[in-house]
């Protein structure tokens, strides 16, 4: 069993059924990381150029052919942070620059499909709300996801000319400590072993069928 397979308990996260207020047993203090605000931008770049690092394997045979390229992770690495307030106070002018980390996969002119890192840059000017100033700081932070289906190899610069869609989202986050209502700690259930039992559902079966009876009155 788990949390969401067939486990009920007052003890566990889900679905909150009747008074809400019923179990609560305590304020808790909690450290998390506060959203103030977030915006996600979309873009696609065309004939954007990356230039192919650490190829594994070692010493491809040129010239290569592009299959695809995606990032490798989920975030993305803000630097060149500007941020300036407004008059109205609500909103501040955020400039930044978000490297998404790439791997390109290729294959060169023996026929081995080879793997190669490279970076995406993209420079941004948005408005967003930041908090007032504080002894805690917030950061910029960025999530980001890219994928490009599309590329060309040119064999005189020795990089890659793609065609990338990205999703970026940016967040004013901070670190901080938020006291909230509490139902005491979780009971953990005991965790369900995986099996390939292949006669598990055929024993389920009824013996004969549910339901309304196909006989004819």
């Amino acid at each position: 069993m788990s949390f969401f397979s067939n486990f009920s308990s007052d003890h566990c996260p889900g679905t909150i059924t009747g008074n809400p207020l019923n179990g609560l047993c305590e304020k808790v203090c909690i450290q998390a990381e506060k959203i103030f605000d977030a915006g996600i931008i979309q873009t696609r770049l065309e004939n954007y150029t990356v230039v192919p690092e650490n190829p594994v394997p070692a010493s491809p045979t040129y010239p290569l052919t592009f299959i695809s390229a995606r990032s490798l992770s989920a975030v993305g690495s803000v630097s060149n942070l500007t941020v300036e307030r407004q008059a109205d106070c609500n909103n501040a002018r955020v400039q930044a620059t978000i490297t998404i980390p790439i791997e390109i996969v290729y294959v060169d002119a023996a026929g081995v499909e080879g793997k190669a890192t490279s970076d995406i840059v993209l420079n941004e000017d948005v408005l967003m709300f930041v908090p007032p100033a504080s002894v805690i700081p917030f950061t910029v932070t960025s999530v980001a996801s890219c994928v490009s289906p599309e590329g060309t190899f040119n064999a005189e610069t020795g990089a890659f000319a793609i065609s990338a869609c990205i999703t970026c989202i940016l967040k004013v986050a901070m670190q901080v400590e938020i006291l909230v209502p509490s139902y005491g700690y979780c009971a953990i259930p005991p965790a369900q072993e995986y099996s390939q039992e292949v006669c598990s559902g055929f024993f389920e079966l009824p013996l004969y069928p549910q339901g309304k009876s196909c006989c004819k009155k």
